[in-house]
C-alpha cells in the first residue's frame, strides 16, 4: 500500500496529494525512514542505468570520466551530449546508424528548442538513452558479441547486466519488462535499489564501482544537463551518486554508504526532488545550509505564471 509522501498546496487549499515509497537506510543498511513497502518490486527505469555501465565495465567497456557518466545517462539532448554519444561510437568503430533505441526528440527544453527550431526530427541520437545504448555498442564491439541484436534479453550483454544488478542490489531481479528506449527493463525492490546505490557511492578507490560513481558525480551535466534536478543534486553532494528514472523514481548514494530510493505511485516527476530533498534530510544532510538543496526542497506551483502555492514533503 502507498502513502502520501508529498502534498500540493495553490495558497491555503490542499489540491492534490501525491503517494508513494520511499526509503533512507544507514551506512550500515538499517532503515533511517521507511514509508510504504520497500520490498515489494518496482521497475527503476532509468536509474538502473549506472549498475548497467558497472557491468560493462565489467565486461571490458573502456570508458571513463564524461564518456561513463553519459554511458549512466538520460542526457537532455544537448550538444555535449549528442557529441559524447557519437564519440563512444566512433571509438568501437561504430556510427550513429547502429543505434536501436527508440527514436525520440531531446528532453530538455533549451535543447528542443533549439533542435526543432534547426530543422530537427525525432532520432535515436537524440533519445535520452543514446548514450547507454552507444556503451552497450562498445561493450559489443570489446568482446566480438553480435551488435544488431543487442537488445535481446538473451543476449550475452544482457545477460551480464541482469547478473550485475543481481549481485550488486542482493537479490534477484524479480521482473523483465521492456524499457522505453528498446533496452530490457529489470526489476528491483526499492530496498535492493538503496543498496545497490550506496555499494557505488561508498567503493573503494580503484574499484569499479568508485569509477562510476567518480565519473557521474564529477561530471553531473552530462548524467541529465542544463537545470536538471539530478544534475544539481549531485553538483550539491560531493561523492554522491544519483539517478532519476522515468514513472516518479529516484535513486541516491552518499560517500558514508547511506542510501535512498524512492517511487512515487502515480509515476508523476514533480514531486520526485521535493521527496528525495526530505529523505536526505532524514539522513543528517544540511538541506537548509545549501543553496541547491534548499531551493529542491519544494516545488512552486503557478498561477497565471507566478507561484502560488508549492508541493511540500509530508514527512
Amino acid at each position: 500500500m502507498h502513502h502520501v509522501v508529498a502534498e500540493v498546496w495553490r495558497g491555503d487549499f490542499l489540491e492534490s496529494v501525491h503517494h508513494g515509497t520511499v526509503l533512507a537506510t544507514a551506512p550500515d543498511g538499517s532503515e533511517t525512514l521507511r514509508i510504504g513497502d520497500a520490498d515489494a518490486p518496482m521497475y527503476p527505469r532509468s536509474s538502473n542505468k549506472p549498475l548497467q555501465a558497472l557491468g560493462m565495465l565489467r565486461a571490458g567497456l573502456g570508458l571513463d570520466g564524461e564518456l561513463l557518466a553519459l554511458a549512466c545517462a538520460s542526457h537532455s539532448g544537448e550538444d555535449i551530449h549528442l557529441e559524447g554519444v557519437r564519440a563512444i561510437l566512433a571509438g568501437a568503430g561504430l556510427g550513429v546508424g547502429a543505434l536501436r533505441c527508440t527514436a525520440a526528440l531531446p528532453i530538455g527544453e533549451g535543447a528542443l528548442r533549439a533542435y526543432l527550431a534547426g530543422g530537427g526530427e525525432p532520432s535515436p541520437l537524440t533519445m535520452n538513452c543514446s548514450g547507454k545504448h552507444a556503451a552497450m555498442l562498445a561493450t559489443c564491439v570489446r568482446n566480438g558479441w553480435d551488435t544488431a541484436g543487442y537488445l535481446d534479453p538473451a543476449h550475452p550483454l544482457q545477460v551480464r547486466l541482469r547478473e550485475t544488478l543481481e549481485e550488486t542490489a542482493g537479490e534477484r531481479v524479480l521482473a523483465t519488462g521492456v524499457d522505453g528506449c528498446g533496452a530490457p527493463l529489470f526489476a528491483l525492490s526499492p530496498r535492493g535499489l538503496a543498496r545497490a546505490f550506496g555499494r557505488l557511492a561508498s567503493a573503494p578507490r580503484g574499484s569499479l564501482e568508485h569509477r562510476v560513481a567518480r565519473a557521474m558525480n564529477t561530471y553531473p551535466e552530462y548524467v541529465g544537463g542544463t537545470g536538471r534536478d539530478v544534475t544539481r543534486l549531485m553538483g550539491a553532494l560531493p561523492g554522491a551518486v544519483a539517478k532519476d528514472g522515468a514513472e516518479g523514481v529516484y535513486a541516491l548514494g552518499l560517500p558514508d554508504g547511506s542510501a535512498v530510493s524512492l517511487k512515487i505511485a502515480d509515476g508523476s516527476q514533480r514531486s520526485r526532488p521535493v521527496v528525495m530533498v526530505a529523505a536526505l534530510r532524514r539522513l543528517g544532510v544540511d538541506v537548509d545550509g545549501d543553496e541547491t538543496l534548499s531551493a529542491l526542497a519544494t516545488a512552486p506551483v503557478l498561477g497565471h505564471g507566478e507561484p502560488v502555492g508549492a508541493i511540500r514533503p509530508t514527512f
